[in-house]
């Protein structure tokens, strides 16, 4: 069972330069609300970035998460 921490730090690990705010939609630790702001993101489609998370998350995508509500910003989005 993974923690909104876990999640976070997961994030993070991956993509150095973000912000990443993790909330247990459900209260069961499988289903999260991820939102990630990063540069890294720039000129990304909204697949391509949602892969990147995809990929910091893992394993844990198919065995210990069941659901993510993702959204992903540049900081110009978030309006950082």
């Amino acid at each position: 069972m993974l923690s909104t921490d876990d999640v976070k730090k997961l994030v993070e690990d991956a993509i150095p330069d973000a912000t990443v705010q993790v909330t247990d939609l459900t209260g069961t630790s499988d289903h999260f609300g991820i939102q990630v702001v990063a540069a890294a993101f720039e000129g990304q489609s909204t697949m391509a970035r949602h892969k990147m998370v995809h990929r910091a998350l893992g394993q844990h995508l198919t065995t210990t998460i069941h659901a993510i509500d993702l959204k992903t910003r540049t900081p110009a989005e978030a309006g950082a």
